[in-house]
């Protein structure tokens, strides 16, 4: 099968390798899924750059979708030919969806509905994901206020989105005209623009001096700040899954503490089975609802993996980077 991958860290240009390696094989309890569209995100190219390699070749991305060919002992053989998206395909194992095929436990693959893209199977694994358990975090948000920080990344737009079904009026911040622009078609009722506006005082201004009732944030290390400047109202809450800083951020605790204020911080590869479970469930139904917009911002050839990877590195692409492997 055709395949990309790594074999030390270092630049895309500078390790990674389009090629020919063998097929997998589903063993017991997996299924072996023909890829159609793999999905590119940060913490793949994190990864590359700098994550120790647990095996001495690692097929990169997580994210996938495609259609299931074949199942090991165990698995039902009426999944053949099920259309299905991928998570965590290379966390943990070397084998990631920038292959032809990829086998994966069958929870691994979850079935996709039929009007439902592989474009947008591909965006469900880490963004899609993502921003359900941090929206579910906030707790009841029907008729609050809720600021998603970067709501016009990939997964910003669908945090906005699914905080907006929800019955939140959402504010989100981004840096230019045409990222509020597409905020805005997610379902953002407000945006305020980071780099010309004062964001804590924005946010006050438009909840009435109170604050947001909860931030979805992705960045903490600016995020904290937020929280010395009170943009978040008594006994809110933090959905937190990120910093852009190596560094230890400080905590305001002389904040949190008066005003009974939540930190929620998660990881998205390390739900808990029953976190998972309640995710995949709620994700499935709202992509049988068809009711969530999916925004692919590049695409490119499995030949132009190097391209891609350097796409999302420069962070000027908006929306989903994807990779055409049938």
């Amino acid at each position: 099968m055709k395949a990309a991958w790594y074999e030390r860290n270092g630049e895309a240009r500078d390790v990674l390798v389009v090629g020919e390696m063998q097929t997998p094989v589903a063993g017991p309890g997996e299924v072996l899924v023909k890829v159609s569209v793999s999905g590119v995100n940060p913490s793949d190219v994190k990864s590359r750059r700098a994550r120790p390699l647990i095996a001495p070749r690692i097929v990169p991305h997580s994210d996938g979708g495609g259609v299931i060919e074949a199942v090991g002992a165990g698995v039902a053989s009426s999944r053949i030919g099920q259309r299905v998206w991928i998570w965590n395909g290379q966390f943990g194992r070397p084998m990631g969806t920038c292959a032809q095929y990829i086998a994966v436990p069958e929870e691994q693959a979850v079935s996709l509905p039929a009007d439902t893209s592989f474009d947008a199977a591909a965006c469900m694994g880490i963004p899609g994901l993502t921003a359900f358990e941090a929206v579910r975090r906030c707790g009841e948000i029907k008729g609050k206020n809720i600021l998603v920080i970067a709501a016009a990344a990939s997964v910003g737009h669908y945090a906005a989105q699914m905080a907006a079904l929800k019955g939140a009026r959402v504010i989100g911040t981004v840096s230019s005209e045409t990222k509020a622009a597409h905020a805005r078609m997610a379902g953002v009722a407000e945006t305020i623009n980071y780099k010309t506006e004062n964001v804590a005082e924005r946010v006050k201004a438009l909840t009435g001096g109170r604050g947001v009732d909860a931030i979805i944030d992705m960045d903490f290390s600016t995020t904290a700040d937020l929280l010395r400047k009170g943009a978040l109202a008594p006994h809110g809450t933090v959905s937190c899954y990120g910093s852009n800083s190596v560094e230890d951020t400080p905590i305001p605790f002389r904040v949190c503490l008066p005003n009974s204020l939540s930190l929620q911080f998660f990881l998205i590869y390390d739900l808990t089975p029953q976190e998972r479970s309640f995710a995949l469930q709620e994700l499935s139904a709202l992509l049988k609802a068809g009711v969530l917009s999916h925004a692919i911002g590049a695409r490119y050839p499995l030949s132009d993996i190097i391209k891609a990877h350097e796409a999302v590195e420069q962070g000027k692409v908006m929306g989903n980077i994807v990779i055409d492997i049938a």
